[in-house]
């Protein structure tokens, strides 16, 4: 099946990480049962079962994979998924297609209302909201395109003799652990258990995945990244920051490195993962925001998450829960 996999997912490069065999083997490893299908070489889809407090529900992240112009294919595709998620015995189906939101991709997804509940999303599900980089341009044409502060923290990072290093070993994962913690509780934000990070590596390592770690001359910390990559495109998944940070443009001279090892390495795009959504002001995500609109690139909107119906009782508390939620984290 792998093979089929993959010719799907290099037939379809807009595709990310999130639907490959490496993101299926990191939730295989957390203990998530998984639901993958293929249809010939046509379509595919990575489900996985999540057993939440407020009932179980199939994820589909980025996907499924397919010509979402061939409704025939779509219907067909998304029988078998209600089909597992009912034997699953699951409350509901969240999706995320990988298509940008235009109309009109919008109005080949809702077109699924016809045959099943359909529902808008209360939660996000993964970098929705996003800034691309072309990493076919030349340093110079990237340099170029930052916006002119931005270019200003690169430059000065490198005139204050900050050390980028790459260590992928569990040793620096556990250190990226417990300063991501640290960070979270400065910033208000939920982080990944160091039992997901390491998932991460075990099943991204060594090919797929790389992480920094930003230092002042003398070997003081100032910010970590995380790159996780699959097929052409390449993600800034995860990062952490000690109070140096704050005063030492650590997280520039991280991102300049990953653009340059990336570019080097053959990969056409660098997904900076995650920005607030357009006419928002005070997003949780309004200050990264600020941060990474600064590198240029393109501001990319991908539709947002659906939900699939099964359970009507149950999934009408997870909606309290999850608008509730959504208002309190001001995401």
């Amino acid at each position: 099946m792998e093979e089929t996999w993959t010719k799907i997912l290099q037939a379809n490069p807009e595709y990310n990480f999130l639907q490959s065999p490496l993101w299926a083997e990191m939730n295989r490893q957390l203990g998530h049962k998984l639901v993958v299908r293929t249809f010939e070489d046509r379509a595919l889809y990575l489900g996985i079962v999540k057993d939440a407090k407020r009932g179980r529900y199939l994820e589909i992240p980025a996907g499924p994979v397919l010509d979402w112009t061939d409704q025939s294919l779509v219907q067909t595709v998304f029988s078998s998924i209600v089909k597992e998620a009912q034997v699953e015995k699951c409350v509901f189906i969240r999706f995320r297609p990988q298509l940008t939101a235009t109309p009109d991709h919008q109005k080949l997804v809702r077109t699924l209302s016809g045959s099943f509940n359909l529902r808008l999303a209360p939660m996000h599900l993964h970098a929705q909201n996003t800034v691309i980089l072309d990493l076919q341009k030349s340093e110079e044409e990237l340099l170029m395109a930052m916006r002119r502060q931005t270019r200003y923290e690169v430059r000065r990072a490198e005139k204050l003799g900050l050390k980028v290093s790459e260590d992928s070993s569990e040793a620096a994962f556990r250190e990226f652990h417990r300063v991501q913690s640290e960070t979270a509780k400065r910033q208000g934000f939920i982080p990944p258990s160091e039992r997901e990070l390491l998932a991460e590596r075990a099943a991204f390592s060594p090919d797929h995945l790389k992480l920094y770690k930003v230092t002042t001359e003398v070997g003081e910390p100032v910010a970590y990244g995380l790159i996780l990559a699959y097929g052409t495109e390449a993600a800034y998944f995860e990062a952490a920051s000690t109070e140096l940070n704050r005063k030492l443009p650590g997280a520039y001279a991280l991102l300049w490195r990953a653009i340059r090892d990336l570019k080097a390495a053959g990969y056409t795009r660098f997904n900076l993962w995650g920005i607030a959504p357009p006419g928002t002001e005070h997003h949780r995500y309004s200050g990264v925001t600020t941060f990474k609109t600064g590198f240029g690139g393109e501001i990319v909107e991908y539709l947002p998450a659906e939900d699939i119906v099964l359970n009507k009782l149950r999934y009408k508390l997870d909606e309290l829960v999850e608008t509730a939620r959504k208002k309190k984290r001001n995401l």
